[in-house]
């Protein structure tokens, strides 16, 4: 199945077309621009990236046992020597110096070079999955948080309107109490109920600005203008077993796990090569100079082979190797806790999606219902064939369904998102949002057959606050 993803801005049919924040900003904050802005902002995930070019020096670090070691040694000094032979004094000052060069070369490490190598690119392969995982939860945070904004945006304007109709109502009952229609309890009803809308306006007053603070905190933004509802067009599966298949094969967490498992597997071969034979070849040059005597001069060059053989290392290996057979059974036994913990996300999302759009629809039916019958109430009020009491329970019946239903059409976008991410498919090279996609590759090319040098100076000062 193509999981490519896309996005596009629109007005969900049973939502609200735009949601409007007070604020004199000029931009709007659309979907696309949350997700690319927590995508080149959120400190987990860049700092993932850096953990990731952490992990690629491992090669480069594990590629060094095939390179030979180089070493300089020299020495400079001065000699007072003052001696009594037979009465006669001898003294004589002479300066020296000295001059080495070593170049060591493995040739063989008991398999443990190749296996190290094996293992460090295992490494870096499960680092890119994990990126990918975090890249994946980040994105969820964002489109979530933003969610969650515009969600709470339009259940404090149904509130408000709900709290701006009861204003009127209350007024309305008063009249009609002043002239003897109504009784007081009538006009206790209404202020009630108005007492208790100008509550819940408070409350979801305070829900929006949580909302758009862990929005900020995620997206590294904070919103300002106008919010659009999103249309989604995300290419998700077509059935349950589909997106379980897919997230078992997909899924990053899955895939880090059974790269992880190959890299402890390795780890075993690089922990038995201790237990083998080693052998270097060794090349030295020597130059002196008035060292053991006064002019007195040596040079001096050798070759060879050096064979070390290990015989017993206190137990010490043989515990190494036993560790990482535990670990690589360990890994092992990962890579099923991570399939089923991924197939239990993918289910539970397919599942919330499908009850999110069932309810959806019951929702919209019902709020179709309760506007019939609110408006109904009301008229049969005005002819006094309905109570004040009616009318006000009509109308929180209105507000309710309205509410349930803004609810759950955020619900059901969330759990497209999870979907997508369960089945490894919400990352920005699948959204195809035109996003700057940070390369995973390009420092690993870079430090991988890197000989020498130590890189860019190291930033020291703390973040600005």
């Amino acid at each position: 199945m193509n999981i490519k993803a896309f996005l596009k801005l629109g007005v969900a049919a049973a939502g609200l077309a735009t949601a409007t924040l007070s604020s004199s900003a000029a931009w709007s904050a659309s979907l696309e621009e949350a997700l690319l802005a927590a995508y080149d902002n959120n400190p987990t995930l860049l700092a993932q990236r850096a953990s990731l070019r952490v992990t690629n020096e491992g090669v480069a670090q594990a590629v060094s046992g095939w390179r030979p070691t180089v070493t300089g040694t020299g020495s400079l000094g001065a000699i007072n020597s003052d001696t009594d032979n037979n009465g006669v004094d001898t003294d004589s000052d002479r300066s020296f110096y000295s001059a080495a060069l070593s170049v060591t070369q493995n040739l063989y490490a008991g398999g443990g070079t190749e296996a190290g190598i094996a293992s460090a690119e295992a490494n870096v392969l499960s680092a890119r999955a994990s990126l990918a995982a975090t890249e994946q939860s980040i994105l969820l945070e964002a489109a979530t948080a933003y969610l969650d904004v515009l969600r709470d945006i339009a259940v404090l304007d149904l509130n408000q309107q709900n709290e701006k109709r009861l204003q009127k109502q209350l007024e309305a009952t008063q009249d009609r109490f002043d002239v003897g229609e109504v009784t007081r309890t009538d006009v206790a009803q209404a202020e009630s109920r108005l007492s208790r809308a100008r509550a819940d306006t408070i409350s979801a007053a305070g829900s929006l600005e949580t909302s758009k603070a862990s929005y900020e905190q995620i997206v590294g933004e904070p919103i300002d203008g106008q919010m659009a509802t999103p249309v989604l067009n995300l290419g998700l599966p077509l059935s349950r077993d589909e997106a379980i298949t897919l997230s078992s094969d997909k899924n990053p967490l899955v895939v880090a796990a059974r790269h992880s498992y190959d890299a402890s597997v390795l780890d075993v071969d690089s922990a038995e090569a201790s237990l083998y034979p080693s052998l270097d070849l060794v090349g030295a040059t020597n130059y002196n100079n008035d060292v053991s005597g006064e002019d007195l001069t040596t040079k001096d060059a050798s070759i060879r082979l050096n064979l070390s053989v290990p015989i017993y290392q206190q137990g010490l290996v043989s515990s190494q190797v036993r560790q990482a057979k535990e670990s690589a059974s360990l890994a092992r036994v990962q890579i099923e806790e991570q399939r089923r913990s991924v197939i239990e996300t993918a289910t539970s999302s397919w599942e919330n999606l499908k009850t999110t759009r069932a309810q959806i629809e019951a929702q919209q039916d019902e709020v179709r219902a309760t506007t019939i019958a609110f408006e109904g109430v009301e008229q049969e009020a005005i002819v006094g064939s309905r109570t004040v009491l009616d009318v006000l329970d009509a109308e929180q019946e209105l507000l309710d369904a309205k509410v349930s239903l803004v609810r759950s059409q955020r619900d059901e976008n969330v759990a497209q998102f999870a979907l997508l991410a369960a089945i490894g498919g919400l990352t920005m090279s699948e959204l195809g949002l035109g996003a700057d996609i940070y390369d995973a590759t390009a420092h690993y090319d870079e430090v991988h057959d890197k000989w020498w040098g130590i890189g860019p100076d190291i930033e020291k000062d703390a973040p600005a606050e």
